[in-house]
């Protein structure tokens, strides 16, 4: 992975209709950093993502991933993992990673699937459905796309939704692991991950006219 590998985010908007979620947003995140976006429910924290993944064209100001070429897209790039976990509920846990790695190809910096179970708990799974795993164990599948398939970037959307402590403390050193490889995050969360090499953009304090910067 290039080593100058930097999300830079200048003048963002964004918002539906008349309704405008934020503005003006500038932000750069460096690789080996993560951003915390916080702000309550509404506040447009999965719109940003969204928008940075490039399924959103800006309102308002550009979004760029530099270090790959200039006519690079940022999907191409970087996983955005949503509420919706797109996990196909007859294939097993197994066969949901090796259709993820197929698809996205692997790359030098992918952990094998076996590893990827293992590092979220889920190597008793390995042969059950999707379909029959808990609410917290089709999370933490749905989480273990970003270690067979590399992208230098992560988009998460609350990853810790539903899950228990233990599996909040895997999904943190998963993000930590990312982070100290060279990775960078965005993620919209509202609980403490304990992560060191953060910065955060509170949403609700650009909405109210603060600083739109990180």
């Amino acid at each position: 992975m290039p080593g100058d590998v930097r999300l830079i985010v200048e003048g963002l908007g964004q918002g539906y209709a008349d309704l405008v979620l934020f503005k003006s947003l500038d932000f750069v995140v460096p690789a080996g950093r993560a951003l915390v976006v916080t702000g309550d429910n509404g506040s447009g924290k999965s719109t940003l993502l969204r928008t940075l993944a490039g399924l959103m064209p800006p309102a308002a100001g550009t979004v760029r991933l530099q270090g790959f070429g200039a006519d690079a897209l940022i999907a191409e790039h970087c996983h955005l993992i949503t509420f919706a976990n797109a996990l196909k509920p007859e294939l097993t846990a197994t066969e949901t990673l090796v259709h993820w790695r197929d698809i996205l190809g692997a790359g030098a910096e992918s952990v094998s699937v076996q590893e990827a179970l293992d590092r979220l708990g889920l190597e008793a799974l390995a042969n059950a459905p999707a379909g029959i795993l808990s609410t917290g164990q089709k999370r933490r599948l749905a989480l273990a796309r970003v270690l067979v398939a590399h992208r230098p970037l992560w988009l998460l959307d609350e990853p810790t939704a539903a899950l228990d402590v233990p599996s909040s403390r895997q999904v943190a050193a998963m993000i930590r692991a990312h982070l100290a490889g060279g990775g960078l995050a965005v993620i919209a969360t509202h609980l403490d991950l304990e992560l060191d090499d953060v910065d955060t953009l509170d949403l609700d304090t650009v909405a109210a006219g603060g600083a739109a910067s990180a």
